[in-house]
């Protein structure tokens, strides 16, 4: 990433700051954010892999100011948020940067070795593409989907192996 101009970097720091809890409150209300809990644990039964959704407000400063990217973010929240520590390293991490509108899929090394980084893009565009639109919901559940429906393929429980649940189901707001 090119380095801002410092008044580039406050009108940054500007835009994070000001995006509050109100704003996701309001973009993901809490009965929102229970359905989604809901999606992932029938997710998760499914398929051995793990689903994290993380949404932040905005950057921690310390990010602001050395200019990280919301993937650098995002990756340390896979970490923070231990979905790289799952039994068969098939955890998936979506986060969103709302101050920013940036979505990432961060994948554990068991499941991106399976699938190509263009599947991950592609859902992110459909998911921005409805986020743009106002249906916060519908793209979270399409995402859900289409992580669930790539897991189920390279991770199906088998017959009678019960859900292991390493994970806590509900999405993380930062």
């Amino acid at each position: 990433m090119a380095h801002r101009s410092f008044s580039g970097k406050l009108a940054r720091i500007w835009r994070h700051r000001w995006m509050d809890r109100a704003e996701v409150q309001r973009a993901l209300p809490p009965d929102l954010l229970e359905r989604v809990t809901g999606r992932v644990a029938a997710s998760e039964r499914r398929h051995s892999g793990e689903v994290r959704i993380c949404v932040e407000a905005g950057l921690p400063n310390s990010y602001l100011w050395r200019d990280a990217t919301a993937r650098e973010r995002a990756v340390a929240m896979f970490g923070k948020l231990r979905v790289w520590d799952t039994e068969h390293n098939n955890g998936v991490l979506i986060y969103l940067l709302l101050a920013e509108h940036a979505i990432e899929v961060v994948a554990d090394r068991g499941i991106a070795r399976r699938v190509d980084a263009s599947e991950w893009a592609a859902m992110t565009r459909r998911m921005g593409a409805a986020f743009r639109e106002g249906r916060f919901e519908d793209g979270l559940t399409e995402a859900l989907a289409e992580v669930s429906a790539l897991l189920v393929a390279h991770f199906p429980l088998a017959p009678g192996e019960p859900d292991s649940n390493e994970l806590p189901n509900a999405p993380v707001v930062i």
